[in-house]
């Protein structure tokens, strides 16, 4: 299992757009792939389960990744953060 933190600097927080490059993202990789935020933990390859964090600008999150492919999966969830959300 392969975890990363990042910081969501993009003014509008994860809104629809940027939620669903990730959720498209994830869906490439066999890996179990989950967003936590605030204690609450979802499928980063559900949606929904992305959009009811609310996650805002300025928000610390962690990614997990588990299975075969983690460390692809976390490279490539981590690279459309890093283009489209934050760092």
């Amino acid at each position: 299992m392969k975890s990363q933190t990042f910081t969501i600097t993009a003014e509008t927080g994860v809104h629809a757009r940027p939620a669903t490059l990730l959720v498209n993202k994830a869906g490439q990789f066999d890996s179990e792939i989950e967003v936590s935020y605030k204690g609450k933990q979802v499928n980063l390859k559900s949606i929904m389960g992305v959009m009811s964090l609310g996650i805002p600008k300025g928000a610390e999150i962690e990614v997990t990744a588990d299975g075969k492919d983690e460390e692809d999966a976390l490279n490539g969830v981590a690279e459309v953060i890093k283009e489209h959300l934050g760092e």
